[in-house]
């Protein structure tokens, strides 16, 4: 099943769905991608070809019009670009130039209150996807093909991840498993963990009375962008390598077990260099999808391409990183010189910052850093002008900071690209070095074979010409977990989990609200629940907020 060639339908959205509760499905439209119909009956493929277009698309016109959720931002309301800023702005990793759109300054510092704007955007639209989720369920609940059995278990392993960010981000959710108008309960941290576990076993077969099964591999051109098994273990490892954050208990035990399950399957590390392009780089460039070596790394893909358009996909980390100067990234007419390297992560590769090379071209650097992960612009435009800095101190400048070039729209393939404006990269969303760095974490932490972490990092490092380590620390687990998936809209979580996200023994540039950085608050360990959300609903506000 080609996903993204399918007409799916999705309920007209009344002013319940800001409570987590859509009015009614009286009317509904059949939407193509490219051209809009009105139509009166439900159709399980279509609609489930929607439910996969919401990691991606924030609407139903392309980038701009007919937006899922009226009254915000359109191209700020996807679901990746939403976890990504949620996860990102508010790190030692990135920094965002524009400090004077609204919201922004409150992300860099670590200040935003209850009534954030990307903040209540981020749970909209978390919300959002589950409605929809609810509404299959529901339609397709007596259908017992097994076809049927299938789609919905992929359906469910979307509403567990949505569910696994509701509890990363807030500390707990609204939980409804019908499309209704009845408000959704206040869920705990710990009963949606225990509910999430429980979702993904069953859809795995882990369980006997499991009876939607995902498929055993999505990694062909069939079925390349669905959830299958495998992405579901990858999922609990993940839940479980948080366990003592969510529940208290730490689990570290099950998440070496998910990790090696993730390990020992059908997916595995790309090693393989192609027309100059390192494993790594592959993993970001344009063609990743098409690109056998990469694919093999990519558990669980977010699908963008020319045909699908959205702000939110991975034109926003390509976009966001060039201009004034860098590479284009086979992008050009998309340069928003937002993002740059906040000076704290480029001390994971150069602790020494002298011996960063002020070059133009990104592999000098990564060459410099020995570690091909090093992909950052350090030079100057063409013309001499707009010299970078390693500083951030310039907190509005876009030189100030090295470029990242990370992401890009050009192909391994061919070293080209399709189009200027719009990139055909995928989102690698989950991929199998995060169970690599999960088994190394969580053996180090249960007092494992010391071997068992070395061997697990070092197969990561390995792949990027890295020199391995013959020891680990703690700071080593947090400084590689940097390392390999900087700017990929997960690294809020990892320093919470060590610790080291309000603490002031950790401290990064802007940190606080300063240059040299500072402690804050542990109300911000979880964001706020969106002050609209409280009248009319049965959530309660977070402490402090």
């Amino acid at each position: 099943m080609k996903l993204k060639t399918f007409k799916y339908i999705v309920p007209v959205v009344g002013a319940l769905m800001l409570s987590f509760g859509l009015t009614s499905c009286n009317n509904t439209l059949d939407l193509d991608v490219d051209d809009p119909q009105t139509v009166v009956e439900f159709d399980a493929e279509s609609m489930l070809a929607k439910i996969y277009g919401t990691l991606l698309l924030t609407g139903t016109t392309g980038p701009d019009g007919n937006a899922d959720m009226p009254g915000f931002d359109e191209g700020d309301s996807g679901f990746y670009r939403r976890i990504f800023e949620a996860n990102e702005l508010c790190s030692d990793e990135c920094i965002w130039t524009w400090q004077g759109d609204a919201g922004i300054p409150e992300m860099t510092n670590l200040s935003w209150n209850a009534s954030h704007g990307y903040n209540e955007l981020t749970y909209y639209r978390l919300a959002y996807n589950n409605n929809l989720i609810n509404f299959y369920l529901d339609q397709t609940a007596e259908d017992n093909s097994a076809q049927t059995l299938q789609y919905r278990a992929e359906v469910r392993f979307l509403r567990a991840l949505y569910m696994s960010y509701f509890i990363d981000l807030y500390g707990k959710a609204p939980y409804k498993e019908h499309y209704n108008q009845d408000l959704p309960a206040e869920m705990s941290r710990v009963d949606v963990f225990n509910y999430i576990v429980k979702e993904l076993k069953d859809i795995n077969g882990e369980n006997a009375e499991a009876k939607e099964v995902l498929l055993d591999n999505a990694n062909s051109d069939a079925n390349y962008g669905r959830a299958d098994k495998v992405a579901a273990n990858l999922l609990l490892a993940r839940l479980y390598l948080n366990a003592g954050v969510y529940t208290g208990t730490p689990q570290w035990q099950e998440a070496v077990n998910y990790a090696n399950k993730v390990i020992k399957i059908s997916y595995s590390l790309n090693k393989s260099e192609k027309n100059g392009y390192s494993a790594y780089e592959q993993l970001f460039m344009g063609d990743n999808g098409e690109n056998p070596n990469a694919r093999q790394e990519i558990i669980f893909p977010i699908r963008c391409d020319v045909n699908s358009r959205s702000w939110s996909g991975s034109i926003y980390p390509v976009a966001s990183t060039t201009g004034d100067g860098t590479p284009t990234q086979g992008l050009a007419a998309a340069q928003w010189t937002c993002n740059r390297a906040r000076q704290s992560m480029v001390e994971k590769f150069f602790p020494n910052l002298d011996d960063v090379p002020m070059v133009n071209d990104p592999h000098e650097v990564a060459k410099a850093a020995k570690d091909d992960r090093a992909l950052f612009f350090s030079g100057a435009a063409p013309d001499g002008s707009k010299k970078r800095t390693i500083s951030t101190e310039e907190k509005t400048t876009f030189a100030a900071g090295l470029g990242i070039m990370k992401w890009t729209n050009v192909q391994a393939e061919t070293g080209g690209f399709n189009d200027a404006s719009w990139p055909d990269t995928d989102v690698p969303f989950f991929r199998v070095a995060e169970a690599y760095l999960t088994l190394a974490e969580a053996n180090y932490r249960l007092g494992g074979e010391n071997s068992i972490t070395l061997n697990a990092i070092n197969e990561l490092r390995n792949r990027a010409h890295a020199e391995p380590l013959t020891e680990v620390t703690e700071r080593d687990i947090i400084d590689e977990w940097c390392r390999e998936f900087y700017f990929e809209g997960r690294r809020r979580s990892d320093l919470i989990r060590f610790g080291m996200f309000t603490s002031g023994s950790y401290l990064w540039d802007w940190k606080g609200g300063s240059y040299a950085g500072n402690g804050v608050s542990n109300i911000y360990n979880l964001y706020p629940i969106p002050a609209r959300i409280l009248n009319g609903s049965n959530m309660h506000q977070n402490p402090g907020y």
